[in-house]
């Protein structure tokens, strides 16, 4: 009797060896399969959080959103400038990159024809103020935005550009997600 039991405890102890190296060996595959993995990239299609910080020239730093929600677009549909766009295609999560983008990959150049002066008679006299944000309708029907810049005698000065146009971008971007 007693080496039946001394057998069956053999036994037992051989059998569960047995499972920890099948485990063991499973283990092994799964992460050598995971290795082998290509890693989920910036394509066409995809959506992908960022994290940025936006400096110009002089290192100010315009926007950032470090410590907040990220920033969500779908690769390839525009919804970000293309110098980014294209400065990202190929980053998987986690990867991190400096990228300085021209103004012609960003907000274009400054349009002078953008400038214009308007009549302070033609603006409420709360926005007779440099740095005043006023909005207008454009032939097309669409709502510009622009920003007083000068305060003449009889007019105002407004630039309807971009703030960012004619600016050269930095920005230090980490891919959080892709989906």
């Amino acid at each position: 009797m007693k080496l039946y039991r001394t057998f069956v405890t053999v036994v037992a102890c051989c059998l569960v060896l047995s499972a920890m190296a099948i485990t063991a060996v499973g283990a092994d595959k799964k992460s050598d399969q995971k290795k082998g993995e290509k890693k989920m990239t910036v394509a066409e299609g995809r959506t992908i959080g960022i994290e940025y910080t936006l400096t110009l020239d002089d290192k100010q730093v315009v926007d950032t959103n470090v410590g907040g929600q990220p920033l969500t677009y779908v690769q390839g549909s525009q919804q970000i400038i293309p110098g980014l766009e294209k400065a990202l295609e190929g980053l998987a999560v986690g990867d991190t990159k400096k990228v300085t983008i021209q103004p012609d990959q960003a907000y274009g150049q400054v349009i002078k024809e953008a400038i214009i002066e308007v009549d302070k008679e033609q603006m409420p006299e709360e926005l007779w103020k440099v740095g005043a944000q006023v909005q207008a309708q454009g032939n097309d029907g669409r709502v510009l935005r622009g920003k007083v810049t000068e305060l003449k005698e009889n007019t105002a000065v407004v630039d309807f550009n971009h703030p960012l146009a004619g600016k050269t971008l930095h920005f230090d971007v980490k891919v959080l997600s892709i989906q």
